[in-house]
């Protein structure tokens, strides 16, 4: 059974910088890509970073330059850096594989960007 709990959420100011962790159990690493989604209040779910096996990454326009995903193989572990937050970064960060697979969403953590 496979199991994806992200961690690293908080409040912090505009401009602040934030590291969140999804640590993976059961063979969820046999997923070849990885995912952060973000989902703001009132809006839907949607993919702001990937990476594949070999890591390589993309982002969505909106976190570019800002966002850095990596991925430790040997922890399970899947990770999103976070600089130059923005309040339009505020929302709650999950991770699955991609494309996303529903039985793998986790409760996420919240992220919100505020003075």
């Amino acid at each position: 059974q496979v199991q994806l709990v992200e961690s690293g959420g908080g409040l912090v100011q505009p401009g602040g910088s934030l590291r969140l962790s999804c640590a993976a159990s059961g063979r969820i690493f046999s997923i070849s890509t990885m995912g952060w989604y973000r989902q703001a209040p009132g809006k839907q779910r949607y993919v702001v970073a990937r990476i594949t096996g070999g890591g390589s990454t993309m982002y969505a326009d909106s976190v570019k330059g800002r966002f850095t995903i990596s991925r430790d193989n040997a922890k399970s572990t899947v990770y999103l850096q976070m600089n130059s937050l923005k309040p339009e970064d505020t929302g709650v960060y999950y991770c699955n594989g991609y494309p996303s697979l529903s039985a793998y969403w986790g409760q996420g953590t919240q992220v919100t960007v505020s003075s």
